[in-house]
């Protein structure tokens, strides 16, 4: 099965929150559906809890998570981001006149190999990833040293330049068990 990947495969990293509901089993069953498209296993970070950014007051703390994916070969960025706002609706997301409203499930494709994009759909990089503590804390679990796209630092050197947070902490596993 090997040989039919390139060496190199593309990768896809996405960011996973949620801070309505059930957000561990949310995050979990997500991750359910990410491996399905991914030629390889999925890598996942560790669960964060942490404090909402840029949200209405009283928000509740989100949990977030990275995954890894190796797309299939006709998998494009547009197309993946296609099945992520798909899978968002299916937990029941919907839109929200609110800016940053509290949501059940929430995924951003952050990185899709070395594509850049800017469009009015997609914009690869995420344009706020590489400011966000709760994207790169758990990616630099998976890939402390990727460089995104149009960026000049790694994953570990944009989290360093970021001031301490004790709004974000590791939990652990994403296993609904733990």
């Amino acid at each position: 099965m090997n040989s039919l990947l390139p060496h190199d495969p593309v990768r896809a990293y996405v960011a996973l929150g949620a801070n309505l509901g059930h957000p561990r089993a949310t995050i979990r069953a997500a991750l359910d559906s990410l491996a399905q498209w991914s030629l390889r296993p999925l890598r996942v970070s560790s669960l964060w809890e942490t404090e909402p950014v840029d949200c209405p007051p009283d928000s509740p703390p989100f949990l977030n998570a990275v995954a890894e994916l190796v797309p299939r070969p006709a998998e494009t960025p547009e197309s993946l981001l296609e099945k992520l706002l798909d899978l968002e609706r299916q937990f029941g997301r919907t839109p929200s006149p609110v800016r940053n409203a509290p949501r059940t499930l929430d995924l951003d494709l952050v990185t899709f190999g070395t594509e850049q994009r800017s469009t009015g759909r997609l914009i690869l990089p995420h344009p706020r990833a590489h400011l966000r503590r709760f994207v790169l804390e758990p990616l630099a679990e998976l890939a402390p040293d990727l460089v995104l796209p149009g960026q000049t630092l790694s994953i570990r050197q944009l989290l360093d330049r970021l001031p301490p947070s004790p709004a974000t902490r590791r939990l652990g596993p994403p296993d609904p068990a733990a």
